[in-house]
């Protein structure tokens, strides 16, 4: 029997944290075909204008688009479908009540390490373009302050 590789492929969010401002962070899973699966431990999946949303009581994950590789073959309306998120009841309760709240469900990374694959979700609320610029002169503050350590 082959083993596989341990390696562990993330899928990121870049724009996530520039967007929002991440509060309670969750893991969850993904119901997925063997294709996606396989797409996704091949790095091939991007969460740009993903979203988290809850319908009839269960989380799902919209937008994401899990793109076909070379051997892996995923029908075009199937790349960026609508994908089932397992949570626990609590979990899911406890997201319907930040929703409320006006928040955003925005994933974050899809971690293919081990057996499963693992979707981690934040609640974000959006920022303004005046957050955004604030942010960014804080990050370049940090950096310099930074070099100027070393």
């Amino acid at each position: 029997m082959v083993k596989k590789p341990k390696g562990t492929k993330r899928i990121l969010n870049r724009r996530a944290a520039y967007d929002y401002e991440l509060g309670e962070k969750f893991i969850v899973g993904i119901a997925l075909t063997g294709a996606e699966t396989k797409a996704l431990r091949l790095g091939h999946g991007q969460l740009r204008g993903a979203y988290a949303a809850i319908m009839n009581d269960e989380l799902w994950l919209v937008n994401a688009q899990i793109n076909p590789t070379r051997g892996v073959y995923i029908e075009p309306d199937q790349e960026s479908r609508s994908r089932k998120l397992l949570a626990k009841r609590s979990e899911i309760e406890k997201m319907a009540a930040a929703r409320q709240a006006g928040s955003t469900l925005v994933p974050l990374e899809i971690a293919t390490g081990g057996r499963y694959i693992k979707l981690k979700l934040a609640v974000g609320r959006g920022k303004k373009r005046y957050d955004k610029r604030e942010s960014l002169r804080r990050t370049q503050q940090e950096r310099e302050a930074r070099r100027s350590l070393s």
